[in-house]
């Protein structure tokens, strides 16, 4: 599906980028665009790949001028470029709105004038109920993609979403704080020992990713069926796996727009949301301003008593937890260093 394609990776240097980077740079695939504002992660990346389809451009989301550029002749995007860092942008919210918000509005629009042929726009499970500022602007990209796919054929362009949560030892994980923590003999800190996040790792947020892009019509939000654990079992399981079982842990309190639990959909979502074994697929709302012409006389409102969350999905024993972080391959030295490999 990828033969002879271009694909453009906004925030292509992140985690992400360099996942899809691993598992496409061997195919058939004609060029991978990176597009991003840190010229030294670019120069990084195309000393280690030293690949001739990789491409570098140096931009900003914000700058729709500069995705202009990077666009010509692409034939699919994935958006990953963001502010993820929730304490940072309840402290700088508007960064969040200019990153999260404009910045994808000027991809998408992007996309579309260059007559892209499909982008994955890449959220996140703090958009659904969002009580921080991070949340709040990812939960108004997807309504920005939304709104931008209402008036597209699917046979010319398709947009869609999808929303996972915790990747497990990507840029944002504290997965990598918590080793170096236990390497410096630093005490591990936690907010809050009964606070859930989905476990899901980088290779699974790929695939989710590639699911959306075969199967994804325009609006559409695509959620994995993730299972979950406790920041306590993490701190814990990880603790043991490196041969420290009695090593430090503090509870220090939760920050700043944290929850006690995350969720991948909303009530609301659930009623419509197509089950499809691995994965959900939330349609678009594709109804116009003209309620009247849907009525449906006697027609009741279903009712879902509870949303897709960390707390309620599948918890992970410290046996599965223990599986899933040995298989990790970005820790793989991390563990051969402490002699578990």
């Amino acid at each position: 599906m990828f033969n002879d394609k271009v694909l453009l990776i906004t925030g292509g240097t992140g985690s992400f980028g360099n996942a899809v980077l691993q598992r496409f740079l061997k195919t058939g695939i004609r060029e991978i665009r990176i597009f991003s504002r840190d010229e030294k992660k670019q120069d990084d990346m195309r000393k280690h790949y030293k690949n001739n389809k990789l491409k570098f451009y140096l931009g900003d989301v914000r700058d729709k001028d500069s995705i202009v550029d990077a666009m010509r002749g692409t034939d699919y995007v994935f958006h990953a470029a963001a502010l993820k860092q929730v304490p940072s942008c309840e402290f700088y919210p508007m960064q969040a709105v200019k990153t999260n918000i404009i910045g994808t509005e000027n991809v998408l629009s992007s996309a579309i004038d260059s007559n892209v042929r499909k982008v994955i726009v890449l959220s996140t499970d703090k958009a659904v109920y969002p009580i921080n500022s991070m949340g709040v602007s990812k939960a108004m990209m997807e309504r920005v993609a939304v709104a931008k796919s209402r008036n597209l054929n699917d046979a010319d362009i398709m947009i869609a979403c999808t929303r996972y949560g915790n990747v497990m030892a990507s840029r944002g994980s504290v997965i990598p704080l918590f080793i170096d923590k236990v390497r410096q003999g630093a005490a591990i800190t936690i907010t809050d020992p009964a606070m859930t996040r989905f476990m899901m790792s980088l290779d699974q947020a790929v695939e989710l990713v590639l699911f959306a892009f075969n199967n994804g019509k325009n609006g559409d939000i695509f959620v994995q069926k993730s299972p979950a654990a406790t920041i306590e079992l993490l701190a814990n399981t990880l603790t043991k796996i490196l041969g420290h079982p009695d090593h430090l842990i503090k509870i220090i309190g939760t920050r700043h727009g944290e929850k006690l639990y995350e969720a991948l959909m909303t009530r609301e979502e659930m009623i419509h949301a197509i089950d499809m074994d691995k994965y959900y697929r939330i349609p678009a709302d594709t109804r116009d301003l003209n309620y009247e012409k849907y009525f449906e006389k006697g027609k009741k409102i279903q009712e879902i008593t509870t949303e897709y969350n960390s707390h309620n999905t599948h918890r992970l024993s410290e046996s599965e937890l223990t599986k899933m972080l040995i298989e990790l391959r970005e820790i793989k030295d991390d563990l051969s260093e402490f002699g578990v490999l």
